[in-house]
């Protein structure tokens, strides 16, 4: 079992910057391939980002290449994402998850466990 929590969200303009972090506690986290997924109002999950186990490869939507960073640091059990240059469209809940898989560009129904989300809101 692993139970993840996310923080870091919250209001921000367009232009700005937000760290999200996500811990993980219960089996061996470095175990673990972890995404970012979000999901907007009316709209279905997507993914946002993915990392492999050991951090040596990762993996971004078209959307948010060349913005958001995936990082991880294993001995913090702990995944981040780096967000800048946000946009309206960025708004949404953000979820972590964990899976023993690493998958490029996984769909959500590839990951076992996740978060409850934290909440951005970029406005314009």
């Amino acid at each position: 079992q692993v139970q993840l929590v996310e923080s870091g969200g919250g209001a921000v303009q367009a232009g700005g910057s937000l760290r999200l972090s996500c811990a993980a506690s219960g089996r061996a986290f470095s175990n673990y391939a972890m995404g970012w997924f979000r999901q907007a109002p009316g709209k279905e999950r997507e993914f946002v980002a993915g990392i492999i186990w050991s951090g040596t490869m990762t993996s971004y939507a078209d959307a948010v290449k060349g913005r958001f960073t995936i990082s991880r640091d294993n001995a913090k059990n702990t995944v981040y994402l780096q967000m800048n240059s946000l946009k309206p469209e960025d708004t949404g809940i953000y979820y972590c998850a964990a899976d023993l898989y690493y998958r490029e560009n996984g769909s959500p129904d590839q990951y076992y466990y996740w978060g409850q989300g934290t909440q951005v809101t970029v406005s314009s």
